[in-house]
């Protein structure tokens, strides 16, 4: 069994899905080693450990320890791929949210590609920052799964992000998002963002989330993207959240403001990466995001 006195540095909550189809909730105790918070558990995903937390009137990072005891010995990721286990999005979002024009890169290149590029400038320096709404669970995919982009674009782009978590309209957790996007879509008119923003796999979530115990300063985190294709590396790019114009607790204000939202909504919080105009996703990409504190969000691309 797990000694909670073995801690490392950072406990981070997975979600894998056994070969039967159910889900196994699992924390890393320490880099590599993953502990079972089960069986039996009531949690099936972050969410639920929220909610079990509250009802307990304990902390999600005390529940975890308090669990830790509870459940199998350790193992790694290796081992639970050979049993055929597939890791899952942490959780299963109700709503996701996303904000855009967060850092100057990205003020710039939607500047260079809109036929309004004030629109952007403008929005930049605005009080009230660009908030809008991106996915439902059903259009979300997980770490491995396939993102999608859209037939009728001829640019498609991801968009590496810090993501949080809000539970009872605070901030929760923090993972990886890419808000997989139709940059000529949004380019033409930018009327034409949700079509340009929401569709079928338009948003990647994982691997893990990380709780705000353990990242106490979200503005201070590498971000890191890579696009593969046929083994090459076609792009590389990092930035820093210390680059944001806009801080995580403004951004949680904005999007539930006069807007009631569900427990576990994920909010986007916008790209400093943007790959160049000669790069457009194609179909058997694939796409691999990592940030500091957090892990790396795989994903390849398919046509929808």
């Amino acid at each position: 069994m797990y000694n909670c006195d073995e801690k490392g540095e950072t406990l981070k909550f997975y979600r894998y899905q056994d070969d039967s189809g159910g889900v196994v909730p699992l924390i890393e105790i320490r880099p590599g080693h993953l502990l079972n918070l089960g069986p039996p558990s009531p949690i099936g995903g972050f969410e639920d450990l929220l909610g079990l937390a509250q009802q307990l009137g304990s902390s999600p990072e005390d529940l975890m320890e308090n669990l830790m005891g509870k459940g199998p010995p350790a193992t790694t990721p290796a081992e639970l791929e050979s049993r055929g286990l597939r890791l899952l999005s942490p959780l299963v979002p109700k709503e996701v949210w996303a904000a855009g024009v967060t850092y100057g890169l990205s003020r710039d290149e939607r500047q260079k590609e809109s036929s309004l590029p004030e629109v952007y400038a403008r929005v930049f320096r605005s009080e009230r920052p660009e908030v809008f709404f991106k996915a439902t669970a059903e259009r979300c995919v997980g770490p491995f799964d396939a993102i999608g982009i859209r037939g009728d674009s001829n640019w498609n782009v991801p968009e590496a992000e810090l993501a949080f978590v809000l539970y009872q309209d605070e901030i929760v957790g923090y993972t990886i998002g890419n808000d997989v996007s139709s940059r000529s879509i949004e380019g033409e008119n930018p009327l034409y963002l949700p079509q340009a923003k929401i569709y079928d796999r338009c948003c990647a979530i994982g691997p893990c989330v990380v709780t705000p115990a353990e990242i106490p300063d979200p503005h201070k985190l590498t971000v890191q993207c890579e696009i593969i294709r046929e083994g090459n590396t076609i792009f590389s790019g990092q930035t820093s959240t210390a680059e944001m114009v806009r801080t995580c607790q403004e951004l949680a204000r904005v999007v539930r403001k006069h807007n009631p939202l569900p427990d576990g909504t994920v909010v986007l919080t916008g790209t400093g990466l943007v790959p160049p105009e000669n790069i457009s996703l194609l179909a058997g990409d694939r796409v691999k995001i990592t940030i500091e504190k957090i892990g790396t969000l795989e994903n390849p691309v398919i046509e929808v």
